[in-house]
């Protein structure tokens, strides 16, 4: 981003005032003159933000003499840190940013006098995720305890700083002790353009500071999960059609892994992975239907499986997708045009002049039509699973999309594979060593879960359900409340 870019404010003057005119008076100094401790990379982003939104913008370093000319942008006033807190004191603000490593925090020492009173925000992260004892924020507090620590802006990168006030949606996680403190600094986060998120006190800052190095935690189990599901149905299949086929007859079929038996894999993990998405509501539903209730809280590893919904449909479409690409290489691989040839070979040896079969056709254009119209419904469900699309609908417009087509998904995927399969599972031979065909493996769960939708949507379970989920309660579970607010458990489950 250009020099001159960066000095040009990014709210307008009018704006600031009239943002400024709802701020008490100490926070309005406190949001106007900012020091920043630390002349690194985060500190020139945080820097240039600041100047960009109209504050004055004083820079500690521990040697400014060693700064080239023009590393921080113009209007940032480099000195010393005892000078640049003396310049804060004597403007009347109250913020400093604590930009150095935490190994450098005993050299904050000598700074106590010039700190006493002030706003101290640690934007420091944590060196791994097995740390143990207190966190940098409370260690700083107690070498400080003069000053009000506060942590925060430790999740934006030196880059999310720079590129300006279009990425206000971006959450900015402050915890703290000081009410106040957190104010003026949830203030300023707002004024930079970011969403400031109160976390609570400064005991959960051990959470706010191991947040950036976690990698897709929300997706770990997802991903697992769908990892083994694709490696069991791959070796499954892989088990079944080469190598008992290769140590039976000597029937070599190793081609086959690296097209073949992923295409097998790919749909049975998705079409399993799918049925996961939809089985824990399932799970919930029949839960408060037997507890009578809904003002009692799941189990947590169900609690833990809905929270994983999305992901895990998001998984489901990315196999899906895999499948439709891997299905379309299918026939331009030099294998199908030899088995093209071979069969053109057997037909004119036997003298066939005509080799249409209507059923085959309507089976073939049967399961390509649900699969075609499976992969766009699940499209749909990818696409409102986006933050971006997903808040431009309503509740009922969500709901609708997510369980509805979500459910309308599952029937055409479990029809496609039906139509593939057509009669297959019935006959002996696609039990070949006595292993059931993948197909009728990966149909299990998927059946099992409409079966169950359709149950509840007859009317003695959908009508008590939506009672429960009104807030009506059941009078057993009222009893059973009742027992054991007089202490008497005797009985219960």
């Amino acid at each position: 981003m250009a020099q001159s870019d960066m000095s040009t404010p990014l709210l307008d003057p009018d704006v600031q005032a009239e943002q400024l005119s709802v701020l008490g008076p100490s926070e309005q100094r406190g949001a106007s003159v900012v020091c920043i401790l630390g002349s690194g990379d985060f500190s020139r982003s945080l820097s240039s933000r600041l100047l960009a939104c109209g504050c004055r913008v004083l820079v500690g370093s521990r040697d400014p003499g060693r700064l080239q000319p023009g590393l921080f942008p113009e209007g940032a006033e480099l000195r010393t840190q005892r000078e640049a807190l003396q310049a804060l004191v004597d403007s009347g603000g109250t913020l400093v940013f604590l930009a150095v490593y935490p190994e450098h925090y005993p050299s904050l020492l000598g700074l106590k006098p010039q700190l006493s009173g002030l706003t101290v925000v640690d934007v420091s992260n944590a060196s791994s995720l097995k740390e143990k004892g207190p966190s940098n924020a409370e260690t700083l507090a107690r070498m400080l305890p003069s000053c009000s620590v506060v942590k925060g802006f430790n999740v934006l990168s030196a880059w999310t700083l720079l590129t300006g006030a279009h990425d206000g949606s971006r959450q900015v996680l402050v915890c703290g002790d000081c009410p106040s403190a957190k104010s003026s600094v949830l203030s300023l986060a707002r004024r930079l353009g970011f969403s400031g998120v109160d976390v609570g006190g400064l005991c959960a800052s051990r959470a706010v500071e191991e947040a950036p190095l976690q990698l897709f935690p929300s997706w770990k189990a997802p991903l697992l999960t769908t990892g083994l599901l694709f490696v069991f149905f791959y070796l499954y299949s892989a088990i079944k059609y080469i190598l008992l086929p290769y140590l039976d007859r000597f029937e070599n079929n190793l081609h086959h892994l690296a097209l073949v038996t992923v295409n097998k894999a790919l749909p049975a993990a998705a079409l399993v992975v799918l049925a996961l998405v939809y089985m824990p509501g399932l799970f919930a539903a029949v839960l408060q239907l037997y507890r009578g209730t809904k003002y009692k809280r799941f189990p947590d590893w169900l609690d833990h499986w809905m929270c994983v919904r999305k992901q895990l449909g998001l998984l489901s479409f990315l196999c899906a997708a895999l499948h439709a690409v891997y299905s379309v290489c299918l026939s331009i691989r030099r294998a199908s045009g030899y088995m093209i040839l071979n069969a053109a070979y057997r037909q004119v040896q036997a003298g066939v002049a005509d080799s249409w079969v209507e059923a085959q056709v309507w089976r073939s254009d049967l399961y390509l039509s649900s699969g075609i119209l499976g992969l766009g419904v699940l499209s749909v469900l990818a696409l409102t699973s986006l933050p971006s699309v997903g808040q431009a609908l309503n509740w009922r417009e969500f709901t609708f999309v997510q369980s509805g087509l979500g459910y309308m998904a599952l029937a055409l995927s479990v029809a496609h594979v039906l139509f593939f399969g057509w009669d297959f599972a019935v006959h002996p031979e696609a039990y070949q060593y006595y292993l059931p065909p993948v197909l009728v493996l990966s149909l299990a769960p998927p059946c099992c879960v409409l079966v169950g939708r359709l149950l509840l949507l007859l009317p003695c379970c959908s009508i008590r359900l939506d009672k429960i989920r009104r807030g009506w309660e059941s009078e057993r579970h009222r009893r059973t409340e009742k027992r054991r607010e007089n202490g008497d458990t005797f009985g219960d489950v």
